[in-house]
């Protein structure tokens, strides 16, 4: 980007393909750095805004046209960052020289003009000492020529005759410094054997720039000024500059040749496929006056930065001499240049660019006089072909179009996607749900982009036929190339066949007791997870819920107290649970299928006993999901439930305790009681939650003016009463002890007693008001019932014909009977042990009233008859089959229960 950086203020253009979309304000990167005899100041990313330059003398900014940069030795360039480079020659119009070794540059840099930014304004100052002066320095650059000399006056002549013809005044130069009364008046171009006088003020109005420092006099040229002329040296043409500058004063005149050629790339620069090479002649004739040429140094760099071996060698970079030329080789795409886009005849071109410089160091004859020329020698590649290719990159499983286009050079940015409905900004693609990105491609400086477009847009059109679905999409491309704002595009067509996917599908209802879920797989090979509540459904939580499958579908039954069902409400009857089943693709990370059940589940909540017990299931519910249930308490705060955890509370209390209420009504009495928080509590979480206050009301009512009419009559008695000797009935009782030890009891009013999974119970029978050491208590058979019928179903066998059940994997301990200060005969008692998970195969049964009964049978020890009476568990074979009793044989049959128990986890 060289010819066209200028215009009416010195003004750098470059749009960069991130700032489509709006920004703030960028970060700009602005530093300095002197090399050699120029200076470079770096700024960038410009990021859209354009840049004026200015330089600041005296407080005063100066704003660089075209024509001043060419005229006092400025230029700006790019690189493949979207930086502007500002090179800057030390002895430029504008520097502040201290004696030829010092230079200080000020510029003030202003970037504007972009929407998406405010203006910014940079101002920097750079000083750079350069005191190892050649007697002649040359600086070619794309838009000037510059010449400095060593200013010395070797003769003084009158000013009639003026001999511009001299060749030597320049080698002279050592011999004396000039005078300072010398005064520039004229320069003399030289156009092959033309010779052009020009006045110095004329020189300066046609763009020429000429300046005198302490020691030396400095020449500028447009590299197209009328005066140069191209000259073949080597088989290289050079633009080629020839002066000499009269300075005057009183009547003396003297002069100071100035030379210089810089090469241009036609027929010098040639191109392969892969690699660029550059010739420059050795020993550049215009420029020697002598025929002893001795080249001391070459040097090579990129962007004006010297660079070393090993760097030239890392990038591929190659600086060969011969006898004739210095021949530079450089990879097309290689590191240091760019890319730089073309549109012709609506085809899309790149040529690669890149700026190499050659610094060179040369003597001529016996006086060691030296040259530096520095060449920054710009170089664009002939126009190459660069076809556009969209690949495919679409997976149908995806449901997703995937395409990638490219390669481009940099300066190209995608502005919009047309559909055959509608035209799309890059913004509105984001918005809409379609993926783009920018790439570079790791091995070149060229760059892709990669769009997707989801099957399910309006874009996309779809036709099915024979059980598939086809997807296609018609789009175009709007692309812009950056630094002439010229507009293409790129049309695309892709079509994807789906097979027909039925998504796998959930439903399911619900009884008194379970949830029943069913689950159906839909289209083979669709992959899905299941969530049943909040937890994934694992092999082992499938095995607790009856998991069944084949080949269409899976089932599986959610008891209503289990831990994933929701509570929505608690009423006076019934629970009302919800479960929730997620259908979803883990890969997608999409939701298939959400759905819920939600049932009203009889339950009762509180009951009531004769005693005056009460008994009150509170349960965790959704609406509040932050309540601990082990907190709650009755209205008595110190009643806490006898068992509770993280989904439930059960309270145990009398009517008389735990501040219950007690209200009369006509024929009842109502006891009242409230489950809730402790206030301490509530007071603490209504500064930390918005939740509702759990309350829940539980009440018994007793009916107190119940009666019943009795009818019966009297006779008179027809014998006064008498005693004779007869047999007589015994009682016999039974206890639940509080354990193993069987030395303290439940009391009556203890009852319904709440017992534990974990814990046993411990039983004992005893034959009371008996004093006959010859009788004995065995027991026949003993089991449990949740009613207290004891022919009520179902039944748990614990003791059958004396023995323990055998199919039962708990099966009743009995434990010996010892004399002490209450057993007088302990063949009058029986104790066992029974675990209480042999009452129930159903875990998830919150609470379950038990009773326990057993048939008695009292033996006489002398007469034993068989049977149970012959010993406990005497006669292992009839254990399960049993056999008819033979009244005859049995002393006495009592029948015995104790309970309710309230039974759970």
């Amino acid at each position: 980007m060289m010819g066209q950086l200028f215009g009416l203020g010195w003004i750098f253009l470059l749009i960069a393909a991130a700032n489509i979309e709006a920004q703030k304000k960028s970060s700009r990167n602005v530093s300095t750095k002197c090399l050699g005899n120029i200076m470079r100041v770096n700024v960038g990313p410009l990021g859209g805004s354009l840049l004026d330059v200015a330089v600041i003398i005296n407080n005063t900014a100066t704003v660089l046209t075209q024509s001043i940069a060419t005229q006092c030795g400025f230029s700006m360039k790019s690189d493949s960052f979207g930086n502007a480079l500002i090179y800057v020659s030390l002895q430029n119009c504008f520097a502040q020289n201290v004696e030829d070794e010092m230079f200080t540059t000020a510029l003030q840099l202003r970037l504007h003009g972009n929407q998406f930014a405010e203006d910014e304004l940079y101002q920097v100052a750079e000083t750079c000492r350069y005191d190892i002066w050649a007697s002649r320095e040359v600086i070619c650059d794309y838009n000037y020529i510059e010449v400095s000399v060593h200013r010395a006056a070797p003769d003084e002549f009158p000013l009639h005759g003026h001999p511009f013809s001299s060749s030597n005044s320049r080698r002279a130069a050592e011999k004396m410094p000039m005078d300072a009364g010398f005064r520039a008046t004229t320069v003399v171009f030289f156009a092959q054997e033309e010779e052009k006088p020009m006045s110095l003020a004329d020189a300066q109005k046609r763009g020429y720039g000429i300046g005198n420092t302490p020691t030396r006099l400095v020449l500028r040229s447009p590299v197209m000024a009328p005066e140069t002329f191209l000259q073949i040296v080597a088989g290289v043409p050079m633009r080629v500059l020839k002066t000499s500058t009269i300075f005057e004063k009183k009547w003396l005149a003297t002069q100071v040749d100035a030379a210089a050629a810089c090469p241009v790339q036609e027929g010098s620069v040639f191109f392969t496929q892969n690699t660029i090479t550059w010739y420059l002649p050795r020993q550049i004739d215009p420029m020697i006056s002598s025929g002893q040429f001795n080249l001391l140094e070459v040097h090579f760099g990129i962007n004006g930065q010297r660079l070393g071996a090993v760097e030239m060698q890392a990038r591929e970079y190659s600086v060969a001499l011969n006898d004739f030329y210095i021949v530079t080789e450089l990879p097309i795409g290689g590191v240091g240049g760019y890319y730089k886009s073309h549109i012709q005849d609506d085809l899309y071109y790149v040529s690669y660019m890149i700026e190499p410089m050659l610094e060179l160091l040369w003597t001529e004859d016996a006086t060691y006089e030296q040259t530096r020329y520095k060449v920054f020698f710009h170089i664009a590649t002939h126009l190459l072909p660069q076809p556009l290719e969209l690949i495919d990159n679409t997976l149908p499983e995806d449901r997703m179009f995937k395409m990638t286009l490219g390669h481009f050079a940099v300066d190209v940015v995608l502005i919009n996607i047309t559909f055959p409905a509608e035209v799309l900004s890059t913004s509105d693609c984001s918005v809409r749900g379609f993926n783009i990105l920018e790439h570079m491609s790791p091995n070149s400086s060229m760059k892709f982009f990669t769009l997707q477009v989801p099957f399910t847009d309006p874009a996309v059109l779809q036709q099915t036929r024979e059980g598939i679905t086809v997807y296609s999409l018609h789009l175009t491309f709007g692309l812009m190339l950056l630094d002439d704002h010229v507009t293409f595009s790129h049309k695309a067509y892709l079509e994807a066949a789906v097979k027909d996917i039925v998504p796998p599908s959930v439903s399911g209802g619900c009884d008194n007791n379970n949830f029943y879920i069913l689950v159906k797989y839909g289209t083979q090979g669709y992959s899905f997870q299941t969530m049943v509540g909040k937890r994934l459904m694992t092999p082992s939580l499938a095995q607790h819920y009856e998991y069944m499958e084949n080949g269409t579908h899976f089932s599986f039954v959610v008891p209503f107290s289990a831990p994933d069902v929701a509570i929505e409400a608690i009423e006076s009857s019934s629970i009302r649970g919800r479960l929730d089943v997620v259908l979803s693709n883990a890969e997608m990370n999409s939701q298939i299928q959400e759905f819920s059940v939600a049932c009203h589940f009889p339950s009762t909540l509180t009951e009531c006993f004769p005693n005056g017990t009460m008994t009150a299931l509170a349960l965790k519910m959704e609406s509040v999901p932050s309540l601990n249930p082990r907190k709650l308490t009755l209205e008595d705060s110190s009643c806490g439930p006898v068992h509770s955890d993280d989904r439930y509370a059960f309270f145990v209390f009398t009517v008389n305790s735990c501040g219950t209420t007690r209200k009369f009504m006509s024929n009842a009495m109502l006891y009242e009681n409230k489950i809730s928080l402790p206030d301490v509590l509530l007071m603490e979480k209504g500064l930390k939650s918005e939740e509702p206050e759990y309350r829940l009301k539980v009440s018994c009512v007793y009916d107190i003016n119940t009666s019943h009419a009795v009818a019966f009559n009297t006779r008179p008695r027809r014998s006064e009463p008498y005693a004779e000797n007869s047999k007589g009935q015994l009682q016999v009782v039974m206890r639940l002890a509080l354990d193993d030890s069987y030395s303290e009891f439940q009391n009556f009013e203890d009852y319904p007693i709440a017992k534990y999974l974990q814990q046993p119970l411990y039983f004992e029978v005893e034959l009371l008001k008996s004093t006959n050491p010859l009788v004995s208590l065995e027991l026949e058979n003993c089991w449990a019932t949740q009613e207290e019928d004891r022919t009520s179903q179902p039944r748990w066998n614990l003791i059958i014909n004396g023995c323990p059940n055998p199919v039962d994997p708990y099966q009743v301990v009995y434990h010996p009977v010892w004399p002490d200060v209450r057993v007088g005969y302990p063949s009058h008692f029986k104790r066992f042990e029974v675990q209480m998970f042999a009452f129930t195969e159903d875990k998830d049964n919150l609470s379950t009233k038990l009773f326990v009964h057993c048939d008695a049978v009292i033996c006489d020890t002398k007469n034993p008859l068989g049977g149970v009476c012959s010993g406990q568990c005497s006669n292992p074979k009839n254990r399960i089959k049993g056999r008819k009793r033979d009244v005859s044989q049995v002393g006495g049959l009592k029948y015995v229960s104790v309970g309710p128990l309230s039974l759970s986890l």
